[in-house]
C-alpha cells in the first residue's frame, strides 16, 4: 500500500476545502441552521412531540442527514471530476499508484470533509434545540458509514458525468427529493398504511430511521434493517467503482 499516495490525493483535496471555507463548511451550515430556525423554533414550537421527543429535536437527525448526503455527493463528484475536466486524471493514472489507493485518497478526503460538517451541524443545532443522543458510538458509526458510502456514489457520479450541470443531476432531482419523503421531517407511521408501504422502497428511509434510533431509540424500521441496507449500497458501490477501473469506462477515453 502507497501510503505517501494515498496521503499526498487526500491532502490535496483537503486543502481544497480550507482554501474554500465559505463555500465548502460555512455555507451548509448556514443553510441548515435556517432549517433549524424555521422548522425547529419557530414552527416546531406549536407542534407535539413525536415519539416522545420534541420536533425541534426530532428533525435534528433528518437535517443531518439531508446535509451530509449532500455533501458527500457533492465533494466526492466534484474531486474527481476535477482532475478528468482538466486532463490531470491521466497523470494519476499513469502514476505507480493503484486503482485502490485512488479511491481511497479521493473519497476517504470527501467522507472526511462530511464528516466534519455533520460534527459543525450538530455543534450548531444545540443552540437552536435541545436534544441528546442515546447510543453516541452508534450515531458516530452512522455518520461515518453513510459518509463513505455516499463519498463512494458520488465518486461514480463524478466519473459518469461529461459536464457540470450533470454534477448536480442525481442530488437535485434523485438524493434531496427521496430524503424530503423520507422521514427527514415526520415519521413515517404519520402515513396511510398504503403509503408507509410504498415509503419502504425509499433507501434513505432507512438511513435517517438508523439515525434517529441512535439519537432518540425511535426508529420506523428495525436498526439492524437500517444498517444492513446501508452495507449493502456501500457493496454495490465498490462493485460499482471495481468495474469502473477494471473497463476503463470515462477515464481511458
Amino acid at each position: 500500500m502507497n501510503l505517501y499516495a494515498i496521503r499526498a490525493i487526500y491532502w490535496f483535496e483537503m486543502s481544497r476545502t480550507f482554501r474554500t471555507l465559505l463555500q465548502s463548511i460555512a455555507s451548509p451550515v448556514l443553510t441548515t441552521s435556517l432549517y433549524f430556525v424555521v422548522f425547529g423554533s419557530a414552527i416546531g414550537s406549536r407542534m407535539g412531540k413525536i415519539d416522545d421527543v420534541s420536533y425541534g429535536a426530532f428533525i435534528v437527525p433528518g437535517l443531518l442527514m439531508l446535509s451530509l448526503l449532500n455533501e458527500s455527493i457533492s465533494n466526492a463528484s466534484f474531486g474527481i471530476y476535477m482532475p478528468k475536466w482538466s486532463g490531470t486524471i491521466y497523470e494519476v493514472l499513469s502514476a505507480p499508484v493503484s486503482y485502490v489507493e485512488v479511491v481511497i485518497g479521493y473519497v476517504g478526503a470527501a467522507a472526511s470533509k462530511s464528516i466534519m460538517l455533520g460534527v459543525l451541524i450538530l455543534a450548531t443545532a444545540r443552540v437552536f434545540v435541545p436534544y441528546e443522543i442515546a447510543h453516541p458510538l452508534w450515531m458516530v458509526c452512522f455518520l461515518v458509514l453513510t459518509s463513505v458510502t455516499f463519498s463512494l456514489f458520488g465518486f461514480i457520479i463524478g466519473i459518469w458525468a461529461d459536464g457540470f450541470e450533470k454534477l448536480q443531476v442525481i442530488p437535485l432531482l434523485v438524493v434531496t427529493p427521496l430524503t424530503f419523503l423520507g422521514g427527514a421531517f415526520y415519521s413515517i407511521r404519520m402515513l396511510p398504511p398504503l403509503w408507509q408501504k410504498i415509503t419502504l422502497l425509499n433507501p434513505v428511509v432507512y438511513l435517517i430511521s438508523g439515525f434517529r434510533w441512535s439519537f432518540y431509540e425511535a426508529s420506523d424500521v428495525n436498526v439492524s434493517t437500517s444498517i444492513g441496507m446501508t452495507l449493502v449500497f456501500l457493496a454495490v458501490c465498490l462493485v460499482v467503482v471495481w468495474w469502473i477501473f477494471k473497463t476503463g469506462y470515462k477515464l481511458k477515453s
